[in-house]
């Protein structure tokens, strides 16, 4: 900073204008101080057309107190011309040469190149510098929304410390870490690779992953994530993933990527500045040409010079800057705050997608209930002891990872003996069969019951999950399994509802008795319960099919189970993902936690998003539509043109980053 005012004050000694060139140095230092308590810190680029702003700024206001005129006065405002703007006539020439020629800088070239061959010196000079002005806005305004998103993103762990077997500890990049391998975390640190605690307890924080600030105990066995942040205890853990599979190398390569699927709007966007540039540059020309030629045919004053900075005037009016800049810059800040709040969107066309939905469809267990589901009751058959048939049915399970397996198991308290299962099979969407002992055994709903020819008697419950159990041909009873409604699902349904969401649905399964009694505590607007996997595409496809082409229907489930139903849908959302890769596969969008409202917050985010690029768009074209009628009859001189140009390029700009902000609700 202080080499840029010495070599600044020295140009202006060499010229005779010391105290312009203090002036200037003074301006400069006060601009980056003002900035810099404000935390907008600029790069070392822009600080550079910073200082090259406030010089051409100086030269041109001293220069204007100057009583000259003609060749004197055109070689004295060129070189603020110069200074401010030499970078932007290197890339329309550049453009030119390598066919890319309509774009704001050829057009910028054009109007300013065009005031100076008409003697409008002054207006050339503040047409380059209002417009570098905005260029550098813009510029620095990106930066910060990057800075900020990826602040909030700032997840990745920059080493792992590794025990070795001599106890001793050193800091090596996560990368290099094998599976298997055994790290230290303490107190403040990040989890740099996913794993299970091995030794120790503690606190994490896992806001980076969730965007929620609850902490989370865990304990040896306990499984743990990268990305999270010890808060307590020391904790050594033994990975399970290479650093490249790991959840905090999922989300930042989910969130890296989001950029690259844009939405139709960007789309729009983008084709409609490839035609547009190079249709106002030949409305230019023709406004510059033909009202001339008319003047000439009806033997009138031509007045070459008026129509001509007509055209100009109409160049630096339609510069697309306010749209090609803003548009994307509004989706990006959608992202980031959705990102902030453990909501991974994979690009912006889902972004858009979502503020059109009108159908939301859920998963059942572990969507809407806790998936945590605890055996009830023992309803054993007349003969039958409880732990006959709770045994049975544990075997049965034994080699299911399904969380009524599991409940089974925890419920019995041991630890099964493996030898004596075999041959077991895992029949989708109805339960298990196999042989215990030698014995022919199987545990599931009444369809499977019913194919095995197997009569089911006895009192049905009105709740929970049923897991009828029989042994050759005998049916030994049932097990009664409840899960559990989250505290907050009921309240999501009527925040969607009042969102404007058409229809909710809930496909399941689960038994009709105990679909209908979660449908009927939510608000649920339909249920279907007693689904395989391919009834829930089906019945998905059905609602599809039954929508208007505009509206959109979204799909939530758990992103493992659920993965073709997810694919199929307008938009899917893996909730409770976690660690899950089959989730952040499957899905469009991503919910770190296990939080249905959620759903209701990004539906917001998606909302205010697109009315923010609506307002853009509506900003842009209806206040450069009129200016360039105003240009094209006269009544709009340049300065109105540097106000349609730079001015509604800074009002698109400041309304993008309002995305940034996370919507209340209301």
């Amino acid at each position: 900073m202080q080499k840029s005012s010495v070599g600044l004050r020295n140009i202006f000694r060499l010229t005779g204008m010391r105290a312009i060139g203090r002036l200037s140095a003074s301006l400069i230092a006060y601009k980056f101080d003002c900035m810099e308590k404000r935390g907008l810190n600029m790069t070392r680029k822009q600080k550079k057309v910073c200082i090259r702003i406030i010089m051409a700024a100086v030269l041109s206001v001293g220069f204007a107190l100057l009583p000259t005129e003609g060749y004197i006065s055109f070689c004295l405002f060129v070189i603020p011309y110069l200074v401010v703007g030499y970078d932007i006539l290197k890339k329309a020439l550049w453009g030119i040469f390598h066919g890319e020629i309509f774009d704001e800088n050829f057009l910028m070239a054009v109007a300013t190149v065009g005031a100076f061959c008409l003697g409008d010196y002054k207006e050339g000079v503040a047409v380059m510098l209002f417009y570098q002005i905005g260029e550098l806005f813009q510029s620095v305004a990106v930066g910060k929304s990057r800075r900020n998103i990826a602040a909030l993103m700032d997840i990745r762990p920059d080493y792992a410390n590794v025990e070795g077997e001599d106890g001793a500890v050193e800091q090596v990049d996560p990368e290099t870490v094998e599976v298997g391998g055994l790290i230290l975390v303490r107190p403040g640190e990040r989890i740099p690779i996913d794993g299970v605690v091995e030794e120790g307890s503690g606190v994490l924080n896992t806001a980076a992953l969730t965007g929620e600030s609850l902490p989370r105990e865990v304990a040896p066995g306990d499984e743990v994530f990268s990305g999270c942040i010890n808060q307590s205890g020391v904790l050594r853990i033994r990975t399970t993933k290479p650093f490249g599979e790991s959840t905090v190398s999922k989300i930042l390569e989910l969130v890296e990527s989001s950029g690259l699927r844009k939405s139709r709007t960007e789309n729009f966007i983008t084709r409609f500045a490839r035609y547009y540039t190079p249709c106002v540059c030949v409305a230019a020309l023709l406004l510059a040409v033909l009202p001339p030629l008319w003047g000439l045919c009806t033997g009138g004053d031509p007045l070459w010079g008026v129509w001509i900075t007509r055209a100009l005037t109409f160049l630096v009016i339609s510069c697309p800057c306010a749209l090609v800049i803003s548009i994307p810059l509004s989706f990006f800040g959608g992202i980031g705050a959705a990102s902030a709040r453990g909501i991974l969107v994979k690009g912006s066309n889902y972004l858009e997608a979502l503020s059109k939905a009108k159908y939301v469809v859920f998963d059942k267990t572990g969507t809407l209930t806790e998936g945590v589901f605890r055996v009830v009751e023992l309803c054993s058959a007349e003969g039958i002891s409880e732990e006959e048939l709770l045994e049975t049915a544990v075997y049965a399970e034994s080699y299911s990872n399904h969380p009524i397996s599991r409940s089974l198991q925890e419920f019995y308290g041991k630890t099964p003996d493996y030898s004596r299962v075999s041959d077991v099979e895992e029949i989708s969407g109805r339960g298990i069969r196999g042989y215990l002992d030698g014995q022919r055994i199987c545990a599931g709903n009444l369809k499977l019951m019913e194919e095995e020819g197997i009569s089911c008697k006895g009192m049905m419950p009105d709740k929970g999950t049923v897991v009828h159990v029989a042994a050759e041909g005998r049916y030994l009873g049932h097990i009664l399994i409840a899960d559990k409604v989250k505290k907050n699902a009921a309240e999501t349904i009527a925040t969607l509802k009042k969102s404007g969401i058409r229809r909710i649905v809930m496909l399941t399964g689960d038994s009709k008795r105990v679909a209908e009694t979660v449908a009927g505590e939510l608000g649920l607007d339909e249920v279907r319960a007693e689904l395989l996997p391919a009834d829930k595409v089906k019945a998905v496809e059905e609602l599809l099919e039954g929508k208007l082409p505009k509206e959109n229907l979204v799909f939530v489930g758990d992103g493992i189970n659920d993965a073709p139903v997810l694919a199929r849908a307008d938009i899917g959302i893996a909730m409770g993902a976690m660690g899950s890769d089959a989730a952040i596969e499957a899905a469009d969008i991503v919910l770190m936690d296990d939080n249905p409202a959620k759903i209701g917050l990004a539906i917001r985010i998606s909302r205010k998003c697109l009315g923010i690029v609506y307002q853009n768009i509506v900003l842009a074209l209806g206040i450069k539509g009129v200016c360039l009628i105003l240009g094209a009859v006269g009544i709009a001189n340049m300065w109105m043109a540097i106000f349609a140009d730079v001015g509604v390029m800074v009002l698109a700009v400041l309304n993008a980053i309002r995305c940034l902000r996370v919507p209340r609700d209301k």
